[in-house]
């Protein structure tokens, strides 16, 4: 009975630790061609606030940590701000700017209570 008790608790250790490990416990990610795994090991590796993951299906896709929504608002809009677009408005989880005529929708989510995910169009910077 006690071999017993003790391969259960070695299993469940196992498999706890395989969880904790590859990021199991976090949400999906709204990208295919990324693991949580690495969006968390970029972003811990990383110096900066802002980090990109990757382009896939015609967006842009960042990663913010331990950011809140309006933060990740700020530090959007500064950087486009150097690209030349200019703000107009918030709508839901897009921001709206607007450049010689063109327009542009960035949108933001919590991935977490710690990440905020950010896709930009894939061209956004031409």
């Amino acid at each position: 009975m006690q071999k017993v008790i003790v391969s259960i608790g070695l299993i469940i250790l196992l498999v706890g630790t395989f969880v904790f490990y590859n990021k199991f416990y976090l949400p999906p990610l709204p990208i295919e061609s990324i693991s949580k795994k690495t969006v968390i090991e970029k972003i811990n590796d990383s110096e900066t606030r802002m980090v990109k993951l990757r382009k896939e299906n015609g967006k842009e896709w960042y990663v913010l940590k331990g950011e809140n929504i309006s933060t990740a608002d700020e530090m959007i809009k500064e950087m486009l701000d150097q690209n030349g677009w200019v703000f107009k408005e918030r709508d839901g989880r897009g921001l709206f700017f607007e450049r010689h005529g063109e327009n542009l929708i960035v949108t933001t989510q919590m991935w977490t209570g710690d990440y905020v995910l950010v896709d930009f169009p894939a061209d956004f910077n031409e």
